[in-house]
Parts: structure tokens; sequence; C-alpha cells
């Protein structure tokens, strides 16, 4: 059977640079499924996207479909005749349906009775006469929030479409989509190229595009600014911080790459750098070269679209565009600086948190107060902590965090340290926003984890306490993001703080605002539903994460302990034969009346399986004792892994449901007493 390579490519207007990748993967995933679904056979897939197109070239493409035999089952041949031989309505039906009449149907014989059957052969169409229909649909199903229509045409898309080119091998292959007939012309540079090219083969798209100043391939043209960023960063005797997204960003506005060095006055550095690299990057789109330590240089480098034959016009160029932007900077710095932080403070009260709960100037009021008191549980110092939270959200209302709001934290840092506010002030004031993202940095010091865990207590318990929980996708406070962060900060920081605590702590602090009587539940609750995403994350099972949520401890770093415990004992070869015997166990104690009170009575043990495996109980429990008083966990459990044997010997031998009543109470106390000594680290009956 007939095979090429085909090409298929939409030129467009510029397409959103932030969602390029994504629309260029889905792209290929849609088509080469509307292939895949139509039986035609192909190998490779690859994508291609530029400022001004979409694109994929799917290898070995079948030309056409095979021939197939399609069967359809009909009624019984008791359903289908009377008792005269006559067809029934359903027989008739259902001929009719296929195109036939009954007598000329097919007969299926199988051991459970005898069916009518259509039999038919169907021609594969080609793959030339499905394709624009294909394409249309791998369209219509990419994630475009918002499409648009253009000119006088009915068809949407994300941006107005000027092109689609569908080939196969050295053939076009017609047909409209969005409204255009294909062909084999092709968008080219917009300023080397802009009559275009024509594509011959489908096999050299990316030979003829680079013909024409576009480089197609998305992480070819990335790899190409990453080694010219590093080109010049080097060159200029500095260094560039990585920065993935913009390089995405960056890659995704450009067809042709082409990497510069620029340069401003030096003066702007007397700036906290932040803000500077906040406006050279989300503004401009450069890339800010740094020292070997870390300090911003005064220069920068940026990717043009342009092969320029006089590049220094284009340094000279965003020169002038950088420097007013920095020169804002200055102003906005120097300007707030005049103004002391605390005198700050009484101008958050016009800014509001939540109309219930108030404005940020409460806010900051109720995270200095829960600071102080987490301090105190923490042996820091709590004057630190509570001047740290009065001022951490004093920034807000400075120029500098109006004009550049991603540097809030970061300035008010700045403006402490500039206002000679004590040591630790100015420092919890930064790390009070942290961890900002999954994965991002955590507070260095006990005052700044103290502010970061009243800042998102506050977050949590206001917002449970009003009742607008989190549901579904909604979460406008970003609830979720303040617990994973609130116990990453309890837990890598190896604090000795309880949530129940923690959450009774912030609750008090709103006095009578709010109007949940069941939030300090409610928001531990919640608390601890958000280890499962944080522990899958890292790789554990959930079955371990659900061993341990079982027993409910509210103390984050215990929680983590014993997650750990149960991940090792998990591997051991004892585990699943306990596991399996606590699950009987649990099972069997569900289905009494009543729980068990009593003690095991040694008066009553006849069985040498029993006897043995109380003594087994006894030593273990003693050999337990001093790893759980010192919460370690793991050693707890290796010494319960001793049991296995003593309780797989009584489960075979001995019966549980004795007939005299005063024994059998007395084995269900010995499976009692086995429970509750796993339980008081997991249960490890849910372990799979």
């Amino acid at each position: 059977m007939q095979e090429a390579t085909l090409l298929v490519e939409i030129g467009t207007e510029e397409l959103p640079p932030k969602s390029l990748k994504t629309l260029s993967e889905a792209f290929a995933k849609g088509l080469s499924k509307q292939l895949t679904d139509a039986s035609l056979a192909f190998t490779d897939v690859q994508s291609f996207a530029t400022p001004r197109r979409l694109a994929v070239k799917i290898t070995k493409v079948a030309a056409q479909q095979a021939d197939k035999i399609v069967e359809k089952r009909g009624p019984s041949v008791d359903v289908a005749f009377d008792a005269d031989g006559n067809p029934t309505k359903a027989a008739a039906g259902w001929a009719r349906s296929n195109g036939i009449s009954v007598e000329e149907a097919d007969r299926l014989k199988t051991d459970k009775g005898e069916w009518l059957l259509y039999k038919a052969e169907v021609k594969g169409q080609a793959m030339a006469d499905l394709l624009p229909d294909f394409v249309q649909r791998a369209l219509e199903q990419l994630p475009v929030a918002k499409p648009m229509r253009w000119g006088n045409g009915d068809a949407y898309f994300i941006r107005p479409v000027h092109t689609v080119t569908l080939m196969y091998g050295d053939e076009l292959v017609p047909g409209d989509v969005l409204g255009i007939a294909s062909n084999n012309h092709l968008l080219g540079h917009r300023f080397h190229c802009p009559q275009g090219t024509q594509l011959s083969n489908a096999d050299d798209y990316e030979r003829t595009l680079e013909a024409a100043w576009v480089i197609a391939d998305f992480d070819k043209r990335r790899a190409l600014i990453e080694s010219g960023i590093a080109e010049q960063a080097k060159q200029a005797g500095g260094r560039v911080t990585s920065d993935q997204e913009l390089i995405d960003e960056v890659t995704a506005l450009v067809e042709w790459p082409v990497a510069l060095t620029a340069s401003f006055d030096k003066q702007f550095l007397e700036v906290p750098k932040e803000p500077l690299i906040v406006t050279m990057k989300d503004d401009q789109r450069y890339f800010p070269l740094e020292d070997n330590d870390g300090n911003l240089l005064p220069q920068f480098v940026f990717i043009t679209n342009i092969e320029s034959k006089d590049p220094q016009q284009i340094i000279l160029g965003n020169e002038r565009v950088i420097r007013p932007r920095l020169a804002d900077a200055q102003f906005f710095y120097e300007a707030d600086k005049k103004t002391p932080l605390a005198a700050r403070v009484d101008g958050l009260a016009s800014v509001l948190f939540q109309k219930q709960l108030g404005s940020i100037k409460d806010k900051s009021d109720r995270i200095a107060q829960v600071a102080r008191r987490i301090a105190e549980l923490l042996g820091s110092n709590q004057d630190i902590a509570e001047r740290a939270g009065s001022l951490c959200k004093a920034d807000l209302v400075s120029q500098m965090v109006l004009e550049f709001p991603e540097t809030q934290g970061v300035m008010g840092m700045y403006y402490a340290r500039n206002d000679n506010e004590p040591s630790g002030v100015p420092e919890a004031i930064y790390e009070h926003y942290l961890p900002r993202y999954s994965g991002d940095a955590l507070p260095q010091s006990i005052a700044g984890c103290a502010v970061a865990l009243a800042d998102k207590l506050d977050s949590l318990v206001g917002i449970f306490g009003i009742g607008q929980v989190p549901k579904g996708d909604r979460d406008p406070f970003a609830l979720r993001r303040s617990a994973i962060g609130l116990l990453r900060i309890i837990v890598e920081k190896d604090l000795p703080l309880d949530l129940n605590v923690l959450v009774d702590i912030s609750r008090e602090s709103f006095g009578d605002v709010l109007t949940s009587e069941t939030v300090t539940t409610d928001v531990v609750e919640f608390l601890l539903g958000r280890f499962r995403p944080w522990y899958q994350e890292q790789g554990v099972s959930v079955d371990v994460i659900q061993a341990v949520l079982a027993r409910r401890p509210t103390a984050p770093v215990d929680f983590d302990k014993r997650v750990r415990a149960v991940t090792v004992f998990r591997e051991l070869e004892e585990a699943q034969a306990l596991a399996a015997a606590n699950k009987r166990v649990a099972n069997i104690l569900a289905k009494l009346d009543a729980p068990i009170t009593g003690k095991v009575d040694s008066g009553l043990l006849s069985a040498n399986e029993e006897i043995a495996l109380v003594k087994a109980l006894e030593e273990a429990e003693l050999s337990a004792k001093d790893a759980l008083k010192s919460s370690n966990y793991t050693g707890a459990l290796k010494a319960l892994a001793g049991l296995q044997k003593p309780v797989d010997a009584f489960f075979d031998n001995v019966m549980v449901n004795a007939d005299d009543a005063a024994v059998r109470t007395n084995r269900q106390a010995i499976l009692q007493r086995l429970r509750e000594l796993f339980l008081q680290i997991a249960d490890i009956s849910v372990l799979n």
C-alpha cells in the first residue's frame, strides 16, 4: 500500500505566546488521533510551532484505508419469524436499515442459537478525501478559550488564518479548512521573506522554511535561544539566571532568533535588583545579567527576530526602551523611602481583604497577634515575630508595589531595612510569602516561619469560618496552596506544632467575626486532606497515606514520621501477611455487638498457638515501647513485624468464635490487643 509523509500547516496572525506550545502539542495529538480512529497507519508524529503557524508532520501515512468486512447481527431467528415462517416487524425493520431484504440476510449460528446477519465489504476511503475534515475537527478541539471570527467568513479560530497547506509527499491535498482552500504557499519571515515560499514536498518542510528565515521546530529554536543567551552572557562576563517560562515565551515570539546584549546606566543599580529584574523580564522579555555573587550587572541579553546588518541600532533602540522603565522604578523607590513602612500600615484600612473579614489592616493585626503566639510556642523572639506580622503587608500601598505587584514582600524587606527595623524583622517580612509555589524555598528564620504560618492560617480559618469552602476548581483565595505551604513549613522545618492548636489560636484572633461553629474541625480536616496530594507528588503510595490518615495525627511532623515508617514497613517481607491479618482482625471486631473492654485472661488460654501469640504480643509491646516514646515509628514497626509467624499460626489453628463464650471473648481480646498495638502508628489493614 502507498505511504508518504503528511504535512499539515495552518498559517495565522501572531498566536498567543504563552499558549503556543500547548496548542501545538494538542494539534499534533488531535490529528494523529483522527488518523488512528480512521485506521490509517503512520509512524512518527512531529509538531511545529512559530508565532505565525501550527504544523504537524507525520511520516509513512497510508494513502488509503484498508477494505474491511462489516458484520451486523440482527434479531434471533426465533424473533425474526412468526409461527408461519413470515418475517416479523423486527426482522423487516432491521433488514431495511441495512438496505437488504430479510431473505438476503445471512445466518449466524453459535452454541447459543441462530441470528440474522448482515455481511458487507466496505471499501477503504482515500486519506486525501478524509484529511480536510480531520484537520477541521482537530482544530475545533484545541484548548482555545475565546476564538475569534474575522473578515466576512463564518470560521472561528484563536487568530485569523491566512494559509492552509495539506501536502502528502509531493502532492497537494485539495480541500477547505476554516473556509480556506489548501495550497502549497507557506508564510515566510515577516521581514526577511514577506513574499513567502512554496513547499514542493512534505519532507522538505523544515528546509523550505529555513530558507525563508523561519526555524519551524520549537525545540530547535529554543535551543538556539538558550545557546545565544549563554554566549552573550559569557562575552559580557556575567550569567543569566534560569527562567524556563521566559525562554519558552520568547521562543514563541520569534521565528529567527538572534541574541544581542545591551546595557543601562549604572545609577539604576542603586535600586533593589528585584523590581529592575521584573520590569526587564515581564515588560520587555529581557534576560538580566548577574555576576557570580548574584549582583545585578548593568547589562541584559535580549532576543530579536531580525538578522540585522546594523545590530547596534537594535541595541540602542532597546536601551532607549528600557531606560524610562528603570527610571520609574528608581523614582518609586526613592519616593517610597521617604515614608516609613510603619506609617503605611493605617493605609491598609482602605484595602479590602474580604467583605466579612475586613481590610488588609485587620488581617495584618490578626497576623501579628497569631505570629506572636506561634513564636512563643517555638521558643523564639515574640516581639520580632509580632513586629514583622504587623508590617508584613505595609508595602502593598507603596508606589513600587502598586506598579510592580510581583515585588510585594521583597520591597517590604528593603523598606524595613531602610527604616532600621530590628534585625530579623525585614527578613521575616519577605519570608512570610514563602513558599509561593510548588518547590519554592521556605522561610529560613523562625520569625519568618511564624509570620508565614499566621498569614496562611488567617486565610484558611477566615474563609472557612464564613462558610466559603473551596469547591471543585473554585478556590479564589488559593486555600489549597496555602494549606500545602503551611504543611511544608512545619514538616520541612521540623516545627513541633499541632494543627488543632494553631487553628484555635487563629480562630481566637477573629473575635466574634466568624459564623461557622465547626471551623476548627473543618480547617484541620482540610489540612489533613492536603497531605495526600503532597505525598503523592513525592511518589508515596496512596495506601500508605490512607493508613496514616486513618489515625488522624494532627501534628504534621508526627504525621510525616508515620508516613516514612509505614513506607519502609510496606517493603518488608512480613508486611503483606500482617496487613491481611489486620484486615481480618478489623472485620472480626467490627461485627461484634459491643467493643471488647476486658483484658486477656491467661487462665483461659489453651491452644499452643494462642499462648504463643500472647507471649509474642507481650515481647513486641516491650520492644516497641521505647521506639514509640521517641516517635521512632520505623523501629516500632520493625519490632512488630516479628508478629507475622505467631499471628499466621493463630489464624491457621485457633477457632476465634469458640463455643465457650468466655474463651471466645478472650480470643477476641487477643485480637483487640494486636489491633491496638499497630493502631498506635497506623492502620496497616488498608495497605494493599
